[in-house]
């Protein structure tokens, strides 16, 4: 049965950070019922540098995971332990935060030195940063840094899938992490008079947020948009001039959340304990935490 919509959510602005101005999608506990297993997303996307420069410096995470996908710019990011990198366009960094990691991301406009990495050089910084909750048992596990440098794209009649997570026409996506909530994650484009098809669970959240363009259901729907779907097992998406779409979908964990900021736990209790150890400097739990590069 095909998915209709059964939802908008229409974001606003705001500003995070040192003063990143971004465009929060979703995010708190008044629509964690609406997007469980996925807490929060932000898109930023600005070709002034004043906008973003200030960027995300040093904070704490603890009980979820972070997505950062990268649209156009470059982000330098950094753990408390010592893993770095940077992320270029069509790539992403995947944090496991569990039982807590201090981390910063800096979005920064490209120069001569990225030439070999993105043939545009462009003081235009553009991408998400997706939150994505644990579960109760999983909330305190070692933390994991992953980042993503090749991410496999599928072609279709009309369009591209880039599939960061989760499967696509028997494609596996690069990184195979939250298993509790099996989440997918896609980039979509389409060409004017597209066609996506997918096959997701019946019983799974399903969500999708329009970067550019739109997309008909009947009416037309364009960017700045979530589109929340109803249960079923494919979605149909249709472009009449074209659209990029991020997809997502996870299995709900419908459990209680507690959320103070960066750190969501699952009661009260918890989070005065992860206040009470920023206090006494014992936040970070695993002072290992491993790193995998895609």
């Amino acid at each position: 049965m095909i998915r209709k919509v059964s939802g908008l959510i229409q974001g606003r602005y705001t500003y995070d950070g040192a003063g990143v101005k971004l465009y929060r999608v979703f995010g708190g506990t008044s629509t964690y019922h609406l997007t469980d297993p996925f807490l929060l997303l932000d898109f930023f996307g600005s070709s002034n540098v004043e906008d973003y420069i200030n960027g995300f410096p040093w904070h704490p995470h603890r009980g979820i995971e972070t997505v950062t996908y990268l649209i156009q710019g470059k982000v330098e990011h950094e753990d408390s332990e010592g893993n770095k990198g940077v992320i270029y366009p069509g790539e992403a960094q995947w944090m496991t935060a569990g039982s807590g990691i201090f981390h910063q991301e800096m979005p920064k406009p490209l120069d001569e030195k990225d030439i070999l990495h993105t043939p545009i050089l462009t003081t235009e910084n553009k991408g998400l940063q997706l939150w994505i909750n644990l579960p109760a048992s999983k909330k305190m596990t070692s933390p994991v840094y992953r980042d993503v440098r090749k991410i496999p794209k599928v072609k279709i009649d009309k369009g591209e899938i880039q599939i960061l997570s989760g499967q696509f026409m028997g494609v596996d996506g690069v990184v195979n992490a939250g298993k509790d909530v099996d989440p997918t994650y896609l980039d979509v484009k389409l060409e004017e008079e597209g066609e996506f098809h997918h096959v997701v669970h019946p019983k799974y959240t399903v969500l999708a947020f329009i970067i550019e363009g739109s997309v008909d259901f009947p009416v037309k729907v364009s960017e700045g948009n979530l589109l929340i779907f109803d249960e079923g097992d494919e979605v149909v998406i249709k472009s009449r001039k074209g659209v990029r779409l991020i997809l997502l979908s996870g299995k709900p964990l419908r459990e209680e959340i507690a959320w103070y900021g960066p750190i969501v736990m699952n009661t009260e209790e918890q989070i005065v304990e992860a206040l009470n150890d920023l206090r006494r400097g014992t936040f970070v739990r695993d002072t290992k935490p491993e790193k995998i590069t895609f």
